[in-house]
């Protein structure tokens, strides 16, 4: 490679002097995802309800030399994200990315669902969503011109739950949701110069996955084509590519992140 060709190449990964917001982003998928947009320089806005875990996840990232902060909020609650939006906003006066990867999930047979769990889960991981990006868009996107969603689905979204492992109706709709909210939104801000994509998971070991893995993960295995779970880096590149202009002519689209266990 040239070194001309290798400085447009590194040019189009760098973050330095972008700010992004990351839900969810003191452990698991959203710490992951936050780690590779700060190594290449973006400012790390994490967003937990939790304000100890928030402040150990920005202790981690600052001691690997990354710029970051820590903002609790919960996202399902009403007006939670227009207030977040702002403090961001008035404390770094840009957003750049926004990383929608906070949410949560109730198991139960569909014929048992309780009314209490499915708001829980489309509460958060659908209308907190949609108002988050919504904030953001309106606060920082459009006015500067410029924006990058991702939002982090899962191969829930995409397919009918195994019927031997808990039901997860309210998780496996709200996720189809965010798919096809994905397509809307860069649909209708693709002439903002605002793009909005979506990452769509496999397993991963997590708090949140950690019975199923236990209980199926053998299973999970020989079903996967690259006979293994999602690392601890293996959302880096996609979501880097994705936030950054490296994926500047992509939009609309859903990144499925599996190991290809949904190909088979």
């Amino acid at each position: 490679m040239s070194e001309r060709g290798a400085g447009v190449l590194a040019g189009l990964f760098d973050l330095r002097g972008r700010v992004a917001i990351v839900t969810g982003g003191s452990r698991g998928l959203g710490l992951q995802i936050a780690t590779a947009l700060g190594e290449f320089g973006a400012m790390v806005v994490l967003v937990a309800r939790k304000q100890a875990e928030l402040d150990a996840a920005v202790a981690e990232l600052h001691a690997q030399g990354f710029a970051a902060a820590g903002f609790a909020a919960d996202l399902g609650a009403p007006d939670a994200a227009p207030a977040l939006v702002r403090q961001v906003f008035e404390r770094f006066g840009r957003i750049d990315i926004l990383v929608n990867n906070a949410g949560t999930v109730w198991g139960a047979p569909a014929e048992d669902y309780p009314a209490e769990g499915w708001a829980k889960v489309i509460d958060l991981n659908v209308t907190g969503l949609f108002q988050l990006t919504q904030a953001v868009a309106k606060t920082a996107f459009i006015p500067q011109g410029k924006g990058a969603v991702v939002n982090v689905a899962s191969i829930e979204g995409l397919q009918g739950h195994h019927p031997d492992r808990p039901g997860t109706i309210a998780y496996n709709t709200a996720k189809g949701a965010v798919i096809n909210m994905t397509r809307a939104l860069a649909a209708e801000w693709g002439p903002r110069n605002i793009r909005v994509n979506a990452l769509a998971p496999g397993y991963f070991p997590s708090k949140m996955t950690a019975a199923t893995v236990e209980a199926h993960g053998d299973e999970m295995l020989r079903w996967t084509p690259l006979g293994k779970l999602g690392g601890p880096a293996d959302l880096m590149g996609a979501a880097l590519l994705l936030a950054s202009d490296a994926g500047g002519h992509i939009t609309g689209q859903t990144l499925v992140i599996d190991g290809g266990a949904t190909i088979i």
